[in-house]
């Protein structure tokens, strides 16, 4: 088994190590500084892959091998680096820089990556370079995920190998009708600009057709109605072919696709329609060893597991996401409570087991006839990985983390008629009826995401702004995952009431739980949806929420992305009052409740332009607030960085709310 982990908990750099399954020993394969690559320099497209997959560690961020494990390809400071893990050796092959994902052919021969919008191959002795597809236009790619694919579609990726490794199906991406935007980091002036294609709700998104090329350069365009469905949401090539699902733009279908790669004709396998949005899940479209479509469907308020058009998995199971196909054996991820996710497996005629024993959140992966499970629990703090070869005993793998300065004991429970799961975090010692508490609410609180999980990893940061003196209550409304479709959708054509309203229920629940709970201080903090949550917590519900902190909030609706925005509010053409509700700019002159806004400016996710436009429109209506922007952040704040700017938040929080009193 090959995987990547840092060489101690202090070290923010990820090295490439092997584990023999049978003796159950590891050993270092690769650390990236012995090469001596500059990782301060990525490649754009690399920064741009890092984030979408939210990826904040240096070093090894992904690798890929052949199908014996002969070689493994790996990106280092957009270098291509091969390591031979029998012998150790690793070697830099010759290229012109800024590769982003590479890719060993199934056999081992090739190496394929892009570069530069184009898609290369070399040989792994560094022989026989060559260009299989190269950019037609100025604003056109080849082999990388436009940015709505890799921000909410689960597709990160944007070639694959044939399963006999002589042809590659390559996405080409015209982006040359998306608008463009700017980034900038300004402590820089002479800097240039990132110039930034970002299609905007209610504009145009990339053009993204699918070829399959041939190793001598021959290619074939896959068929299908790019007009009505255009977005390519999934491919999948094994040895039962190339299946690849698209999705129309209103998001209300989905089709599933058997390709003839000799010709690119297609013909519709599956199509999945829904009135809302056809929800995509991660790990699909797949097949099993006999060829079987694995796909989900949304049933009876449950979502199954789908093998060959039959549910195989039982009402309440909710499906998370497809993790491995083996054979005719699928692993997956699900729950029947949203706060824990199991992992199961199902083949016919065995059915469907449940691999994860302890409550918790569970991750896995299956190849080789080896499990991979990837486990967090309440008990223990960290992440336990665990090993099984079919038949042997489970081993673990060393952990290397440091010991967390806070030890989160959160208090779970079901808030309110819609037992909205609810935590309360209380300051380590607080003894019941001693002091009352000053309350933060620490809330993601939309769809994408779940914050109240049976793990104490997921309270870290909670836990010590707890400890600072705050009783921190974490809830999850309506639209967050792990309760069933139609609980995700409640929160269509309006996503910030709902989610608002209950985080009001959650508060209230939990002083009546915990009645040491001030509600005369109550504070909010949040990021990405979590800080349009609090921004709007303040600007319209000052009787319950005193003060709020906002990181990278979207404030104006309009400026977020197609495939996200328009999944909840329908085009703004069609709904602009849908638009108008949830945007926070026309809210300006209301605010009465100090407010602190924080803003990565490399931001090219949430642009800095929503915070911006919001101080914007305060200053015009004379509302004091506060704006703290980072000039070399993007939407993730790591390192040192994210430290201090949680230490300015607590400030800020206890300072307000004492001076509301």
């Amino acid at each position: 088994m090959l995987f990547a982990r840092s060489r101690a908990g202090d070290d923010p750099v990820a090295c490439l190590w092997a584990y023999d399954v049978a003796s159950a020993r590891e050993r270092l394969l690769l650390d990236p500084r012995e090469l001596g690559h500059d990782e301060s320099a990525l490649p754009p497209a690399e920064q741009r892959r890092r984030q979408r997959s939210r990826q904040a560690a240096g070093g090894v961020t992904g690798f890929a091998s052949d199908r014996t494990q002969s070689v493994v390809s790996l990106a280092l400071g957009g270098e291509l680096v091969l390591v031979e893990p029998d012998s150790g050796v690793a070697r830099t092959l010759p290229t012109d820089g800024g590769v982003v994902d590479p890719w060993p052919d199934p056999d081992g021969r090739l190496v394929g990556y892009v570069s530069g919008g184009g898609l290369h191959l070399i040989g792994v002795d560094g022989t026989g370079a060559r260009t299989l597809a190269a950019p037609d236009g100025p604003a056109v790619g080849y082999g990388l995920a436009e940015h709505v694919a890799g921000e909410s579609m689960h597709r990160y990726r944007g070639w694959w190998w044939a399963p006999d490794g002589r042809r590659v199906a390559v996405a080409r991406v015209d982006e040359s009708q998306v608008q463009v935007w700017h980034i900038a980091n300004l402590a820089e002036p002479t800097a240039a600009p990132i110039a930034l294609r970002y299609p905007a709700a209610g504009t145009a998104n990339a053009d993204v057709s699918l070829h399959v090329v041939d190793l001598d350069g021959g290619r074939v365009e896959v068929e299908w109605d790019r007009r009505t469905f255009e977005y390519l949401t999934g491919v999948c090539w094994d040895p039962a072919g190339l299946t690849v699902a698209v999705q129309n733009r209103a998001q209300t279908s989905v089709r599933v696709l058997r390709v003839d790669p000799d010709t690119g004709a297609s013909s519709v396998e599956h199509e999945q329609d829904d009135p809302a949005w056809v929800e995509l899940v991660a790990g699909t479209p797949a097949r099993t060893g006999s060829g079987a479509l694995v796909w989900t469907v949304d049933r009876d308020e449950t979502r199954h597991l789908l093998v060959d058009g039959e549910p195989v998995t039982p009402a309440g199971l909710q499906v998370d996401a497809i993790l491995a196909v083996e054979g005719d054996t699928v692993l997956f991820a699900g729950s029947t409570e949203p706060t824990r996710r199991h992992v199961w497996s199902w083949s016919a005629p065995s059915g469907v087991t449940c691999l994860t024993g302890v409550d918790g959140v569970h991750d896995g992966l299956r190849t080789g006839g080896t499990t991979v499970l990837v486990s967090r629990n309440l008990s223990e703090p960290g992440v336990q990985v665990t090993v099984r070869a079919d038949g042997g005993t489970p081993t673990a793998l060393a952990g290397l983390a440091l010991s967390a300065p806070v030890e989160p004991r959160p208090d779970l429970f079901e808030a309110g008629e819609l037992g909205l799961r609810t935590a309360v975090l209380l300051p380590t010692g607080h003894r019941p009826g001693g002091r009352r508490l000053p309350v933060l609410l620490d809330p993601y609180g939309g769809p994408g995401a779940q914050r109240v999980l049976a793990a104490q990893s997921a309270y870290l940061t909670s836990q010590w702004f707890a400890d600072q003196g705050f009783a921190v209550v974490v809830v999850d409304g309506r639209g967050t995952p792990g309760r069933g479709p139609r609980w995700d959708k409640t929160v269509h054509g309006d996503a910030g009431a709902a989610a608002l309203e209950d985080q009001i229920v959650g508060l209230r629940a939990a002083a009546q739980r915990h009645p040491d709970l001030d509600l005369t201080q109550v504070a909010i903090r949040g990021g990405s949806y979590g800080g349009y949550l609090a921004a709007r917590a303040v600007l319209r519900r000052p009787d319950v929420f005193h003060a709020a902190v906002a990181s990278a909030p979207a404030t104006d609706m309009r400026l977020y992305d197609t495939h996200w925005q328009e999944r909840f509010f329908g085009h703004p053409d069609d709904n602009p009052d849908t638009y108008d509700r949830d945007s926070l700019i026309a809210d300006a002159p209301g605010l009465s409740r100090p407010l602190l806004l924080i803003h990565g400016l490399l931001d090219d996710n949430v642009h800095p332009a929503h915070t911006l436009k919001l101080s914007a429109a305060l200053l015009t209506a004379g509302r004091p607030h506060q704006l703290l922007t980072l000039p070399t952040s993007s939407h993730m704040f790591t390192g040192d960085e994210a430290a201090h700017v949680l230490e300015i938040e607590v400030d800020f929080l206890r300072d307000a709310l004492q001076r509301q009193r």
